[in-house]
């Protein structure tokens, strides 16, 4: 297979942590970062989690509390239960934006 040389821009500091450990885990740099480049092709993911917390304290208590919620007493939806419950929703809000609005034309 034909070889390409890729060019990667990185902090001098994080380059040399980085030779460092490959150096103890036996491969170099570009070893290494072969490796990362077919378990992402092989699975389509990165092989790590990447996340941020968020800023806003609000919505980090919001997140735990979803995460952290037992959702196990609760069956799966399939596809099509999901989007009948989507319309249904739609349909509930058009049928009471109606309402609100015939019942503000009354009072004019």
């Amino acid at each position: 297979m034909a070889q390409v040389a890729m060019t990667v821009r990185l902090d001098s500091r994080q380059k040399s942590r980085f030779d460092a450990l490959c150096e103890q885990f036996g491969m170099s740099a570009n070893a290494a970062i072969n490796v990362f480049i077919n378990a992402v092709v092989r699975t389509r993911t990165i092989p790590f989690a990447i996340e941020a917390e968020p800023e806003d304290p609000v919505a980090k208590r919001a997140l735990e509390a979803f995460l952290a919620a037992d959702r196990s007493d609760r069956p799966e939806l399939t596809l099509d239960e999901i989007n009948a419950e989507i319309s249904a929703a739609r349909r509930e809000r058009k049928e009471r934006l109606e309402r609100e609005k015939q019942e503000q034309s009354k009072r004019a």
